[in-house]
C-alpha cells in the first residue's frame, strides 16, 4: 500500500484545525455574546459576514454574563479577546507596535514549520502530525488577527472555586488553536527527549 504524501498529511491535519478553530470561535460569538444582535445580523450569512468584517465586535456586542457550563467549578466557555499572545503577553502595547510585531512572528512561524516540514521523509509520521497541528493553530489565531486585531478565546478552566465567587487556580482562557499548539509542541519536545536518550547511551557504550 502506498503511504501517504507527507503534504497530504499537512493540508489535512492543518486544515481541519483552521476550520474547527474558526468554527468554534463562530459558535463562541453566536452563544456567547451579543454582538451578532448589536449587528443586526439575523441570517447564517449576515451572521458569518459580521463575524468575518467587524473588527469591533466584542465592544459593539459586550460578552453575555451568562457563561455556559461544562463542568461545575472546573470548565465553562465564557468569551473573551485577547489582544496579546499567550496569557496576555504584549496585550496593553499600542496597536502600531503590537499588529506588526504579531504579523511578523506569525509569518515567521510559518515559514519556519514549512521550512523544517519539507526536510521529513515520508516516514516521519510523528514529527508531520505535530508540525501540521502547530501550523493549523497558528493559521486560526493569525486569521483572528489579520481579520480584527484579536484573537477570541472562550475555553475557561479553573481549579475547584468557582471564578465569580473566590480566587482561585485559573488558567487563563484559550481556544482550539492554542490547544492544537500546546499538543504539536508537547510532541515536538517529546520527540526531542526521546531521540536524545538513544544518542546519549550510544555515546556512553565503551569502544570495542
Amino acid at each position: 500500500m502506498k503511504p501517504v504524501n507527507k503534504w497530504a498529511v499537512l493540508a489535512v491535519i492543518a486544515g481541519g484545525i483552521l476550520v474547527a478553530d474558526q468554527v468554534t470561535k463562530y459558535l463562541a460569538v453566536a452563544h456567547l455574546t451579543y454582538a451578532f444582535h448589536a449587528a443586526g445580523a439575523h441570517s447564517f450569512a449576515q451572521k458569518l459576514d459580521a463575524f468575518i468584517s467587524q473588527k469591533d465586535l466584542l465592544e459593539r456586542g459586550l460578552a453575555d454574563p451568562h457563561f455556559v457550563q461544562v463542568i461545575p467549578s472546573f470548565w465553562q466557555f465564557r468569551y473573551t479577546q485577547n489582544r496579546g499572545a499567550a496569557w496576555g503577553f504584549l496585550s496593553g502595547a499600542g496597536d502600531r507596535f503590537r499588529v506588526p510585531f504579531f504579523y511578523l512572528i506569525s509569518a515567521a512561524a510559518v515559514i519556519f514549520i514549512f521550512s523544517y516540514y519539507r526536510r521529513l521523509n515520508t516516514g516521519q509520521r510523528y514529527l508531520q502530525i505535530a508540525l501540521a497541528l502547530v501550523l493549523g493553530g497558528a493559521l486560526g489565531n493569525a486569521l483572528d488577527r489579520l481579520l480584527r486585531g484579536y484573537v477570541i478565546d472562550f475555553i475557561d478552566w479553573h481549579w475547584f472555586d468557582p471564578w465569580w465567587q473566590r480566587p482561585s487556580l485559573h488558567w487563563p482562557t484559550f481556544n482550539v488553536a492554542d490547544s492544537a499548539i500546546s499538543v504539536g509542541l508537547v510532541m515536538l519536545l517529546l520527540e526531542m527527549l526521546v531521540a536524545r536518550k538513544p544518542a546519549r547511551e550510544e555515546a556512553g557504550k565503551p569502544s570495542a
